[in-house]
């Protein structure tokens, strides 16, 4: 079971996915969990000219558990 900080942000698998789709070329989703280096990196190449969208399409999950773990951490 996962406790929760009350009051620390918690980002979502399901928005991180929606990103992923809709604006994964540009890196948006790499914003959203905190990763703004590899935003801007995604930006200029594509997302890695498609591989790492495809990389990201199966790790996304852990990613977003990592973000909401440093966020948690943040926050105490």
């Amino acid at each position: 079971m996962t406790q929760q900080v009350v009051g620390a942000p918690v980002k979502q698998v399901g928005l991180a996915y929606v990103l992923w789709f809709f604006f994964g070329g540009i890196g948006v989703h790499k914003f959203y969990l905190g990763k703004t280096g590899l935003g801007i990196a995604y930006i200029f190449t594509l997302g890695f000219l498609g591989i790492g969208l495809l990389i990201d399409l199966f790790t996304l999950p852990k990613q977003v558990a990592e973000a909401n773990a440093r966020l948690a951490g943040a926050a105490v």
